[in-house]
């Protein structure tokens, strides 16, 4: 069966005065069906978050331009575009008096397989036929004590500290940077991309149904008028990219 590949983006500002997140899809000049979205949550005070998560748009762009799948592995690409986000970010500490710092979610579609990779608590989901098959783990306090079994779903939502992160961009450790991939995708997949202002307000089940059941775009804009609606006037930035593999059409 012939898939096609419908993707969509979406960000909003949610109750904040500046918006942090950035998200991108991006095709390659020269290698046709190559495709790669990024995604960052920025972090550091006025202007710091925004500047930290624009240093990992600009190295994913740089980087998949660059990418030539002849000599490198498409591990190496994502690793590529985590190491200098991360080597940008801690340069811009010495020309701005912030403290940036941002997750990164980066998604790389090639040949039809998928390969991803991220550091810190921005998600990234799949889903087959309305199920869920993965969700990344949060790099961050309440999920390694979710790991531990010393915490509950609904207790790490609403943990003290659920947003301090273990690792990230730009702080002074190395990131962790933890890959996955999926060797055969076909129709009836869909992938999610999304920072922390999105996912806090869906489980599983129904982010899957609503992907399963809606084309890309209008997902999207779903998911993001839901979360908009349950913050009630308290959202956090928020941004989503959503990946959906459908039969093509004769």
């Amino acid at each position: 069966m012939r898939v096609t590949v419908e993707t969509s983006a979406a960000r909003h500002t949610g109750d904040r005065k500046e918006q942090q997140d950035r998200v991108t899809v991006l095709t390659h000049p020269s290698h046709p069906g190559a495709l790669l979205i990024a995604l960052a949550d920025g972090m550091g005070g006025h202007s710091g978050g925004a500047m930290a998560a624009e240093q990992v748009i600009l190295s994913a762009r740089q980087n998949f331009e660059s990418f030539t799948p002849a000599t490198e592995q498409p591990g190496q690409l994502l690793d590529s575009v985590v190491r200098d986000a991360h080597s940008a970010i801690r340069l811009s500490r010495f020309t701005s008096e912030q403290d940036p710092h941002s997750t990164i979610v980066v998604f790389l579609l090639y040949r039809g397989k998928a390969y991803w990779a991220h550091c810190g608590d921005s998600r990234l989901y799949h889903f087959r036929a309305g199920k869920t098959l993965l969700r990344t783990r949060d790099h961050s306090l309440v999920g390694e004590l979710q790991r531990r079994g010393s915490l509950s779903e609904k207790e790490a939502l609403r943990h003290p500290q659920r947003n301090v992160l273990i690792t990230c961009l730009g702080s002074d450790r190395a990131p962790h940077i933890e890959h996955g991939a999926c060797e055969h995708v076909r129709a009836g997949d869909d992938f999610l991309i999304c920072s922390d202002g999105l996912w806090h307000y869906f489980g599983n089940d129904e982010l899957a149904g609503v992907l399963a059941n809606q084309p890309a775009a209008q997902a999207a804009q779903c998911l993001l008028e839901l979360a908009r609606t349950r913050a009630n006037g308290h959202g956090d930035n928020l941004s989503l990219a959503v990946v959906k593999f459908v039969p093509a059409r004769d």
